[in-house]
C-alpha cells in the first residue's frame, strides 16, 4: 500500500510516517518504479504500537528502545515494565511537587487578600 492508503489506515498524517521513518521508528519501504513507498501490513500494526505506546505516554526515543529490542529479536516486555515503573515514579514525584505548589498558591492567596496593596514593585505578594 502506498503513504497515503497507510495514513488513512491507522489513521497518521503521512507527513508523521516520513518523519517516523526518517527517526527510524520505522523502516524504510520498499520503492515502486515511480518512488512511491510500498508499505506491507507490518507497517500499520508497528505505527498502531507507537500510536498505543505514545497514548501510555512513552516518549518517540523510549519507543523506538522498545521497537529496537523487539527487532533485535529480544522480548521487550521486561524492558517496557522498567519503562512503566520509572514513569509511575516520575508521575508520583509531579504529583507531590504540584501539591506543594498547591499548598504555597493557598498560602499566598490567603496572605494577599488579608494584606492591603503595597506600593511598587511587582507584586508584595510574590516579591516577599
Amino acid at each position: 500500500m502506498r503513504i497515503g492508503e497507510l495514513a488513512e489506515a491507522v489513521s497518521v498524517p503521512a507527513k508523521t510516517i516520513r518523519y517516523y521513518e526518517a527517526i527510524g521508528l520505522l523502516p524504510a519501504p520498499a520503492r515502486h518504479a515511480n518512488g512511491y513507498r510500498s508499505y506491507d501490513a507490518s507497517a500499520g500494526d508497528r505505527l498502531r504500537f507507537v500510536k498505543a505506546a505514545q497514548a501510555v505516554g512513552f516518549t518517540l526515543a523510549e519507543i523506538k528502545e522498545i521497537l529496537s529490542l523487539r527487532d533485535a529479536g529480544e522480548e521487550p516486555c521486561g524492558h517496557v515494565l522498567d519503562l512503566v515503573d520509572r514513569r509511575v515514579r516520575e508521575i508520583t514525584a509531579q504529583v507531590v511537587a504540584l501539591e506543594k505548589m498547591r499548598v504555597e498558591l493557598r498560602r499566598l492567596s490567603g496572605r494577599g487578600r488579608a494584606a492591603r496593596a503595597g506600593a511598587g514593585g511587582y507584586c508584595q505578594l510574590i516579591e516577599r
